[in-house]
Formats: structure tokens, sequence, C-alpha cells
């Protein structure tokens, strides 16, 4: 028999979910029969994501074009729920770099989006969630946080901080009906990693075309509906004794 996830009829928030992972997840729960409540700043990425699950899922979809590094935006998408059960933080991306190059206001434009995006709006909608006596959130932080890199100081960093707001939380959650978990993506095929690579490749072999060679072959790459499955996962029924853990999504690239 298949494995109801009993996800059918639950309303599920996701964040930066025109592309990517997040989008991916969006597919995933569709698939479910969830309800979904989009969002991200593009609202013609956001319209298109959204018809293409209703024509093929025939799900049910709200969207909402909004800046969640904006603590207005944060306050008003909390505001507009009228219903929430699973909280899927995705919104961000942290710009790469050491210590000298990832100016102030880069750094801080990047932080307010992902971490303090996650934190606060986490901290909006906990409350109601345990309201309710139950609730998930899946935060999709990456791997940087196991494998610090001078490199990537500002991704590091942040996710760090985003694994320990995790685990911290729920540590304890389930005592109030609710779950906060997290997963680590490593090297995920979204279109945003691959034309980055094509731009590498023109620039190193003069071919855009060959940006598979850019892409590290130690460990094969991911997609992002490998990531979304095990979202999916977390936030179902079938997972719910589960809280306070970051599940790396990488092809055991941090085992070792």
């Amino acid at each position: 028999m298949p494995m109801d996830l009993e996800l059918r009829g639950r309303t599920v928030l996701i964040t930066g979910a025109s592309k990517g992972i997040g989008r991916a997840c969006a597919e995933g729960f569709a698939a479910e029969g969830a309800v979904l409540d989009l969002v991200a700043r593009s609202a013609a990425d956001l319209e298109r994501a959204a018809d293409e699950l209703r024509e093929t899922r025939s799900a049910k979809v709200r969207t909402h074009a909004l800046d969640l590094s904006r603590s207005a935006d944060q306050r008003e998408l909390a505001e507009r729920l009228e219903a929430v059960d699973v909280v899927v933080n995705n919104a961000g991306a942290v710009p790469a770099g050491d210590v000298s190059r990832v100016d102030e206001e880069s750094w801080r434009r990047a932080w307010d989006l992902k971490i303090f995006g996650y934190i606060n709006l986490t901290r909006l909608l906990l409350p109601r969630l345990e309201a309710q006596g139950s609730g998930v959130f899946v935060n999709v932080i990456g791997t940087s946080a196991l494998r610090p890199t001078p490199d990537f100081i500002a991704v590091s960093s942040g996710n760090a901080a985003l694994d320990a707001f995790t685990r911290a939380l729920g540590s304890n959650s389930l005592k109030r009906g609710v779950r906060v978990l997290g997963v680590h993506p490593g090297l995920i095929l979204t279109d945003r990693l691959i034309s980055q690579a094509r731009l590498y490749a023109d620039a190193k072999l003069g071919d855009a075309e060959r940006w598979r060679e850019m892409i590290p072959a130690d460990t094969p790459p991911g997609t992002p509906d490998q990531v979304a499955d095990v979202v999916v996962f977390l936030a179902s029924a079938r997972a719910s004794h589960l809280s306070g853990i970051v599940v790396p999504v990488d092809g055991g690239a941090t085992a070792s």
C-alpha cells in the first residue's frame, strides 16, 4: 500500500517558492493534496508557478509577492495567512567570498532575507501553531553549516546560525505540539547553480555549454526534487517523532 503522509488539506507556506528547491517543494506538497501559500519577490514568477500547479495538480494555491528581508513584509505575510500547518523557510541566497570581499551592506542584506527572514517568520508564526497544538517548521539551510570555509564565510556562518536555531527550538517544541526541523542541501542543480556554472565555463573554457565540467565530480550533484522529497516527508505525519534535527541531503558529501 502507498504511504499516506496525511498532508491532504493541510496548509503549507513555502518561501522562495517560485524557483529551485522552493518550487520543487511546492510540487511535492501539491502532489500530496496540500493547500499552498507561495511567497517570492517576483509576482510574475509566482503566478507562473501557481498556474502550472493548478493545471498539473489541480492544486489550491495562493501567492504572496513580498520581500521577506523586510520586517513589514514578514508581518504582512503572517497577517494574510488564513491558516497554516507547515512552514517551509527557503527564501534567500548569501554571497560567496572571504571576509575581506563581502562588504557590510551585502552581508547585512543577505542575512536580512535568509537568516532573519527565517527567524522572524518563525517568531511570528510559532505562537499560532502552538495555540492550535500542531504544526511543523522545516528550514532549508545548507551543508556549509557543517563544513565552513573561508571562501564562503557569510554563507557558512549564517547557515551555522540557522542550524543552531533549528536544533535549539526543535529540542523541546514538541511539548506544545510543534516540530522544528531542517535540511542541509549540498550541491544541488538549481537554475541558479547552472547559470553560475555556465558563466564559469564561458570564462574558463570559452564554451558555456561545457558547464557540467565546472561541477565538482567527487560527489554527484543532487536535484531540487531530491531535497523536496525529504522536506515533504519531514513535514508529514510519518515523521511525527522527529524534531530538532537537520538532515544533510548531499549524497554523502559531509559524511566523511
